[in-house]
């Protein structure tokens, strides 16, 4: 497994303004995702696309769908 280099924290949180858009963006474009098909896309690690995503879910801007894709992760969707 390759090297991961682990942030602290705040600095994964304070990325979450930036890296919401392109989530969302994502999202809208090619449907529900996964979390480890959005870090793919993003070429971000797992561990910090989990903050992002639970963070836009806390605020409804992301919902579960209720499914799970091929990897067997839960589907994420925007909110409408």
């Amino acid at each position: 497994m390759a090297n991961v280099i682990h942030r602290d924290v705040r600095e994964v949180v304070r990325d979450e303004m930036v890296v919401r858009d392109d989530i969302a963006a994502f999202i809208a474009e090619e449907g529900p995702r996964t979390i480890p098909e959005i870090a793919r896309h993003l070429e971000h690690p797992r561990h910090e696309v989990v903050i992002w995503v639970m963070t836009m879910w806390k605020y409804g801007i992301l919902r579960d769908t209720g499914e799970t894709g091929e990897d067997g992760y839960c589907l994420y969707d925007l909110n409408e």
